[in-house]
């Protein structure tokens, strides 16, 4: 893996389970940094809101700006502003403030996230009504995850209730986290990098690995967090590398890419 100037990096599952870091992951962390590589923390967490990240992350150990952070619910607010929609929002609590302030009365878009509990027949035939009267109403999924590693385990993420939505109504999502091309552009664009001169750094197959290499960039895969064995044989996907954890995608596969790019010769960055 040649030319790396940017890592893109999960955070559930990579950089730690719940409000554990995961071993190794500090360390990391802190190498990818001496490196001056450029970071951008890109999660499918939709149960927090930047902030709250940002402060859970703090509680572990690493050090890391709020704008360093991007979420698919900063991106569907965006799209939510752009197209004037008024959203019925059917995320978690612990969400809300990432949409405060929008018009939500009379919604005419559905705005769906890992709202856990909040997952009821009430909430889902509610959003199914807006869907189903309304057409042209837009179903917005900040991500569509299948399911997510948590401290006491596998547990079932948005996607599932996506899907729910989709069959019933015949609408079909639109996605504004990973695997959507947006969020990494998004990523990018802030770090002033092209996707193939950047690496995504995840353990889901599908949203991390898939998702940035549709997206132009090189991905490893992780033996932590959500990753299955089965993984490694996924029939349309096959990662840059595998690895076994973040400590080792740094130490192994980033930081000698990045010291091959130091080492280049003069005149070959203006042919990238």
């Amino acid at each position: 893996m040649e030319l790396i100037r940017s890592v893109l990096i999960d955070i559930d599952g990579v950089l730690c389970i719940g409000d554990a870091p995961l071993p190794g992951s500090l360390e990391a962390m802190s190498l990818l940094r001496a490196s001056g590589a450029g970071i951008r923390l890109v999660t499918n967490t939709t149960r927090k809101t930047r902030a709250d990240i940002v402060r859970q992350l703090a509680a572990m150990g690493f050090e890391v700006a709020p704008h360093e952070v991007i979420t698919g619910a900063g991106a569907a607010r965006k799209l939510l502003e752009a197209r004037g929609l008024r959203p019925y929002l059917l995320i978690h609590p612990g969400l809300m403030p990432d949409f405060a302030g929008l018009a939500t009365d009379t919604p005419n878009a559905v705005v769906i996230g890992d709202a856990a509990e909040g997952f009821s027949y009430q909430a889902l035939n509610t959003a199914f009504r807006i869907l189903i009267d309304q057409p042209g109403a837009p179903l917005i999924a900040l991500a569509n995850n299948r399911y997510f590693r948590e401290a006491s385990g596998l547990s079932l993420d948005a996607g599932p209730f996506v899907a729910a939505l989709e069959y019933a109504t015949g609408v079909r999502a639109e996605i504004t986290g990973k695997p959507a091309e947006a969020i990494y552009r998004t990523a990018l664009d802030a770090l002033g990098s092209t996707p193939a001169e950047s690496v995504m750094i995840g353990d889901d197959i599908e949203s991390d690995i898939a998702g940035a290499q549709r997206a132009g960039l090189r991905a490893v895969l992780v033996r932590t967090g959500k990753y299955r064995p089965s993984d490694e044989h996924h029939p349309a996907c096959r990662p840059d590398a595998i690895v076994d954890d973040f400590l080792r995608a740094v130490v192994d596969v980033i930081r000698p890419a990045l010291a091959a790019r130091a080492q280049d010769p003069p005149g070959n960055e203006a042919a990238e």
